[in-house]
């Protein structure tokens, strides 16, 4: 869909991670950070926008739902989900981040 849009081919993933500027609501509070990420994570968010665009006839916006999805899309495929408000690492995918597990010879196992 992107490559139908005005823009240069750089655009996408120069702006790619920008959606991860919705952590910063974690330095008010957990509660806070886990709502301004997932409201900017969520892939109906992405979807209303780039259909909002469409009917609208707005480039900007088709393109910014476009990158939300996408965006959003690529962190549940790697395993990062919406999060709860006990903290970051928790996520509706299951803890994020490093974990340790023991197997059965009590060696620990990355």
């Amino acid at each position: 869909m992107f490559s139908q849009l005005p823009f240069a081919w750089w655009t996408f993933p120069a702006l790619f991670l920008l959606p991860d500027l919705s952590m910063l609501g974690y330095l008010i509070s957990a509660k806070v950070g886990a709502f301004t990420y997932n409201l900017v994570h969520h892939k109906a968010l992405g979807i209303a926008l780039s259909f909002a665009g469409l009917f609208l006839g707005n480039n900007e916006l088709m393109f910014a739902g476009i990158l939300l999805f996408g965006h959003s899309s690529l962190d549940r495929a790697m395993g990062y989900g919406l999060k709860y408000d006990k903290g970051f690492n928790y996520t509706h995918l299951g803890e994020v981040g490093l974990q340790t597990k023991k197997n059965s010879k009590n060696m620990v196992v990355a």
